[in-house]
């Protein structure tokens, strides 16, 4: 019997608000509003490339080498990006989850991380998609069920589509003061003020042709505690990725640098995080998890006009 690559498909409905949410990690495959893309997904008979839409735990972004110590024990994560020689993107993007429960508007999803080389622990996560008038929200939460103390991070990872070809012709506003310089294997060497590079775009900017892959912190945030991130279009079409205050980062990806390239700059990567790149040597933004011990985070898009 023939099972999509990205196992089964939970499409969920709101008005004229359509998400479809994969078997496979999870994962936001597909979201409309009408007849527009809200973000720039993938096809149900296709496999999953550059982490579209997927959730990362227990670490977002990079781990270099895949190597890091935890309360005096040295871990070595197997390679999962070969060309920067590290571990990319956590443990359970590629899992298949189980459907929890479903109603029209809302599913929920769960995993058991169990250890395995490189992680020791045992961490029983769940995503929570809710989508409604004002958009989708996603909720991840993991709880710590091994006898141990163990560092955690988690992350998420859509693409924004303004429906503009490409998102040259896209405008960005970014609400980040630092940002995360990297070396050449994409790990960060320090933080720099964003003021006077091409990376400011706390004021709403075109993004042209600036080539972007980094992470910001120092959030301005709204009232409500949100980081909000919106791209727009000329066609007066935008979209609002926003973070509660459990993501002090947020990592931007203009996708120049993926392997497929008619793949390449479509979208915009919006990547809200826990914790820093490599935060499990650096501990920027590292959370300790204690057994029995829970963590929850949400953000949401909203598709505006």
């Amino acid at each position: 019997m023939y099972r999509p690559p990205s196992g089964s498909q939970h499409e969920l409905r709101h008005g004229d608000q359509r998400v479809v949410v994969t078997e496979v990690g999870a994962g936001l495959r597909s979201y409309m509003a009408g007849s527009r893309p809200v973000i720039d997904g993938y096809a149900e008979t296709e496999r999953c490339t550059g982490a579209r839409g997927h959730t990362m735990i227990p670490w977002p972004n990079r781990v270099k080498a895949g190597k890091y110590s935890w309360q005096g024990v040295n871990e070595q994560l197997d390679l999962t990006e070969p060309a920067f020689g590290g571990a990319i993107h956590g443990l359970t993007r590629w899992a298949s989850w189980e459907l929890l429960e479903r109603e029209a508007d809302q599913a929920s999803f769960g995993h058991v991380l169990y250890a395995c080389p490189g992680w020791s622990w045992v961490l029983d996560c769940r995503i929570d998609y809710q989508l409604g008038h004002n958009g989708l929200s996603v909720t991840t939460t993991a709880t710590n069920i091994g006898d141990g103390a163990c560092p955690y991070g988690t992350g998420a990872h859509p693409y924004l589509s303004v429906g503009t070809g490409t998102i040259d012709a896209a405008q960005a506003h970014v609400p980040g003061s630092i940002y995360l310089p990297v070396d050449d294997v994409g790990i960060p060497t320090g933080r720099e003020a964003v003021a006077g590079t091409h990376y400011d775009l706390r004021t709403e900017q075109l993004l042209g042709g600036r080539k972007i892959d980094v992470t910001y912190t120092e959030l301005e945030r709204g009232a409500d505690g949100r980081a909000r991130v919106t791209i727009s279009s000329q066609a007066g079409r935008s979209v609002t990725l926003w973070a509660d205050a459990a993501y002090p980062y947020l990592e931007i990806f203009t996708g120049d640098t993926l392997p497929q390239p008619g793949r390449r700059r479509t979208g915009l990567g919006v990547e809200p995080m826990t914790c820093a790149p490599n935060a499990f040597n650096s501990g920027e933004g590292l959370i300790t998890l204690e057994p029995g011990q829970s963590h929850r985070a949400s953000w949401g898009i909203e598709p505006g006009a």
